[in-house]
């Protein structure tokens, strides 16, 4: 037998080490080539690695949680009979010296019956996303028993909840469990990632706050009224959408709020495209995928890249270009979003727009205490590169096209 000695690879983009998320393989393990054994995260994306060789794994490096430099050591296999890695390289045993003469051999014992594998457990490796994998670990289910729906036979979400209802009703069956007064949850991978740039945002960035109260009520009569006009399966649109478009039409007027600080170099980027950052909660965490050149887009369109892109972040289906490159972001908690909040902004951006819960209340309206459908916004900027008097008309501008919606699509007529 023979050893080869896997190492961590290289991901690109610069990067010089890795974080284990979690282990798919454990010290005595048979595995397959190219069979998951790991799963890492960079400070750029998430990866899955596959198994080089064939073999039984002897040690692996790193616990979930820790670190491992690039070119470092990361799992030891024993290879199989006549099992070669890609590369052709193996550290090879020396040879065994000669064995022993053998005893007499003892009469044969009946052969045991072999122990044959589990119903319904296939065998190779099992394709499912990270989160997807994350909840099989935490019910206990083994994904190699779990029959995938998904493009050649991926598991996805439906086909998991099903195999974990029948496994949690097994786990009852065997009586109530003392539960524990605290448990303890390790945090890593994207977890991590994001607590590390929301401190740096926030320790960095003097940040600036403005809310201010919208009255969307025509917004809204002009939504309902898109959305019963609009195109077959074409979707139905939120506030989202419209509010990108405005966002767009005042960054016309205020350049500065659309801009990115490089701090190595100490210079301000002003974009002329406008790369809207769409915050999005996923079943791992929160996601920023990008609606590119929103400027050049119309309202079906850039609703519909919103739900493609949030679709695609929250079954980590989304690319790396996709999460990367935002000007400014858009977040918003739908009916969940208060009455205001003090948004993080998505560095190194200059400012990020929250949108709060619309509520009907009544209000004094052309002289009348009338009932009017009002939406706060609740604003960050960063106060190194944005004065506190335009962020606040900037955001006044926003408050004036979404009050008057039609001046949304009206084009802006330039000043002499």
């Amino acid at each position: 037998m023979s050893q080869y000695i896997f190492k961590m690879p290289d991901l690109g983009e610069g990067t010089v080490d890795a974080e284990i998320v979690a282990w798919h393989a454990k010290p005595g393990d048979q595995v397959s080539e190219d069979q998951l054994i790991v799963e890492v995260m960079t400070d750029k994306a998430a990866v899955e690695v596959p198994a080089p060789v064939s073999g039984k794994v002897v040690s692996v490096t790193g616990a979930p949680g820790e670190k491992v430099a690039v070119g470092s050591p990361l799992i030891v296999f024993e290879l199989n009979e006549g099992a070669k890695p890609a590369d052709g390289s193996a550290s090879a045993s020396p040879p065994a010296p000669p064995a022993p003469p053998a005893p007499p051999a003892a009469p044969a014992a009946p052969a045991a019956p072999a122990a044959s594998p589990a119903l319904g457990t296939r065998q190779g490796r099992v394709m499912a996303s990270p989160a997807n994998r994350r909840r099989a670990r935490e019910a206990g289910v083994d994904l190699r028993s779990v029959a995938g729906s998904g493009p050649g036979g991926r598991i996805v979400r439906g086909d998991l909840e099903a195999a974990i209802s029948p496994a949690a009703g097994l786990k009852a069956a065997a009586g109530p469990a003392a539960a524990p007064e605290t448990s303890e949850i390790k945090v890593i991978g994207l977890r991590r990632l994001i607590a590390e740039r929301m401190s740096e945002a926030k320790r960095n960035i003097p940040h600036f706050a403005y809310v201010e109260e919208v009255d969307v009520t025509e917004l809204e009569s002009l939504r309902q009224h898109l959305n019963l006009a609009g195109q077959q399966g074409s979707g139905s649109l939120s506030y989202l959408p419209l509010v990108v478009m405005a966002l767009i039409r005042s960054l016309e007027s205020f350049p500065q709020c659309n801009v990115l600080y490089d701090a190595a170099r100490g210079v301000l980027v002003r974009h002329r495209a406008v790369h809207v950052g769409i915050a999005t909660q996923t079943p791992d965490g929160l996601k920023v995928p990008v609606v590119r050149n929103a400027q050049s887009l119309g309202l079906w369109e850039i609703a519909a890249e919103i739900r493609r892109l949030a679709e695609r972040a929250r079954t980590n289906k989304a690319t790396r270009d996709e999460l990367i490159g935002s000007t400014i972001t858009v977040t918003s908690l739908g009916k969940l979003g208060g009455i205001a909040s003090t948004p993080i902004i998505n560095a190194p951006e200059v400012a990020i727009i929250g949108l709060n819960k619309a509520v009907e209340r009544p209000v004094v309206h052309q002289g009348a205490v009338v009932v009017r459908r009002i939406m706060n916004l609740s604003s960050s900027f960063d106060h190194r590169f944005v004065d506190g008097y335009d962020a606040a008309a900037m955001i006044q501008a926003l408050k004036d096209l979404l009050e008057h919606p039609a001046t949304i699509f009206i084009p802006m007529v330039k000043s002499r």
